[in-house]
């Protein structure tokens, strides 16, 4: 059980590479850990690290001083694209990703991420443009995403609008997936089959072909 997505203000992570695909955000080999808060080191791995474990040069964004604790990924075009694997939405949970904004990505990543707490989000390519334009001049620019409200909150009281899957936005903000939301639906369930006679007695076709 995940926590309950909520309204969240952070500065921003400007990585412009497009075509990002799930084997560059978690390389192939780190696929048999299971440990989803252990995936964070894993986090574009080949692109932060050398094999030795130093960071390359020059040091990736994400290992910049001033990215720590930032939770918005500003992402290019066609983000997630590639295989399907739910370690890349859990290693940028697990680094503290929270919603990622890019122009277009991957369905299978958009339904991955949003079973795992991290929130897609997808602008048309002018306003992409203009907030890479307002991270570039403003570094420190703080944006404000709601879910809720579906928009994300730009300085000077403007309004992104973004558009989400409705159920997943009621998994998203209840903290829970498929299962927990019909494990909490089981006293309706019940109340209902009670008041309900059984369409088929499997009792009298019990031993029957």
């Amino acid at each position: 059980m995940a926590e309950p997505f909520v309204s969240f203000t952070s500065r921003v992570i400007p990585l412009a590479a497009e075509n990002v695909d799930t084997d560059q955000i978690v390389p192939a080999r780190y696929l048999k850990i299971t440990d989803k808060a252990g995936l964070a080191d894993a986090l574009f791995r080949d692109w932060r690290f050398e094999a030795d474990g130093s960071h390359k040069e020059p040091v990736f964004v994400l290992d910049r001083r001033e990215m720590e604790g930032r939770r918005i990924l500003l992402a290019g075009d066609n983000f997630g694209c590639g295989s399907s694997r739910e370690h890349a939405p859990w290693a940028l949970v697990a680094w503290g990703i929270q919603a990622v904004i890019t122009t277009s990505c991957a369905d299978i990543f958009r339904g991955n991420a949003l079973k795992n707490g991290l929130l897609p989000i997808v602008v048309e390519h002018e306003r992409h443009r203009q907030l890479f334009e307002l991270v570039a001049r403003e570094p420190d620019v703080e944006l404000t995403v709601d879910l809720a409200s579906q928009v994300v909150h730009l300085p000077g009281d403007e309004d992104l609008p973004f558009d989400v899957d409705p159920f997943a936005k009621v998994m998203l903000l209840k903290g829970t997936d498929e299962l927990g939301y019909l494990l909490d639906k089981t006293g309706a369930i019940d109340a209902w089959e009670g008041a309900h006679a059984a369409r088929i007695d499997t009792r009298e076709n019990a031993g029957t072909t």
